[in-house]
């Protein structure tokens, strides 16, 4: 990685962000943060400084809208999808992550383009993991909504953060075995990171 392409040496893109997107994880994951770091070739402090400029970005005067810095960072979305929500038709839009090769960063967008939700799901044709227990959900194996569709019915719940979430189910511990535990899987960007009992 060129000197140019590191965080805080140049222009704020999918590296940068999804460094933010590591820096929230780590709070649950600190072992699989780190390595993913590692992995991209950067530092604890790339990601410290990757957080800072994206938070400003955020909350400073004459903040962007989210949308636009979300395009500003990612640039044109890979895909933009229509969804219906309810009466609603709102637009998904989708970009590819250096980390995830099998996940996209989504961006869904009401009428007059406010965000409406912003995570991690399953790139089209990419095969997503086989959950038949709570033995399957490792952390960063899954998504929200695959957790959802496994063990249905799911009741999402607001997370400890804007950008996490739960989701309360039943499953069963091992797979083939009758009994169902009641389960609270934690969420950070849309990606598994934890499942209490």
């Amino acid at each position: 990685m060129t000197s140019a392409s590191r965080p805080g040496s140049g222009p704020f893109g999918p590296l940068e962000f999804t460094l933010v997107l590591l820096r929230r994880m780590a709070d649950h994951q600190p072992g699989l943060a780190g390595d993913a770091v590692r992995e991209l070739g950067v530092g604890r402090a790339e990601m410290r400084e990757a957080n800072r400029v994206w938070q400003a970005r955020a909350h400073g005067r004459g903040a962007r809208t989210a949308v636009s810095r979300y395009r500003s960072a990612l640039g044109r979305p890979e895909e933009v999808l229509p969804r219906r929500i309810g009466d609603l038709v709102c637009e998904a839009l989708r970009w590819r992550l250096p980390l995830w090769p099998d996940l996209r960063f989504e961006v869904v967008t009401g009428p007059g383009g406010q965000v409406w939700n912003e995570w991690l799901v399953r790139a089209p044709g990419a095969p997503g993991p086989e959950l038949r227990s709570a033995a399957d959900l490792r952390p960063w194996c899954c998504t929200i909504d695959e957790v959802a569709r496994a063990f249905a019915p799911a009741t999402p719940k607001e997370g400890t953060a804007p950008t996490r979430w739960q989701l309360v189910f039943t499953a069963p511990e091992e797979e083939g075995s009758e009994e169902r535990v009641r389960h609270v899987a934690e969420f950070t960007w849309g990606l598994l990171q934890r499942l209490d009992p």
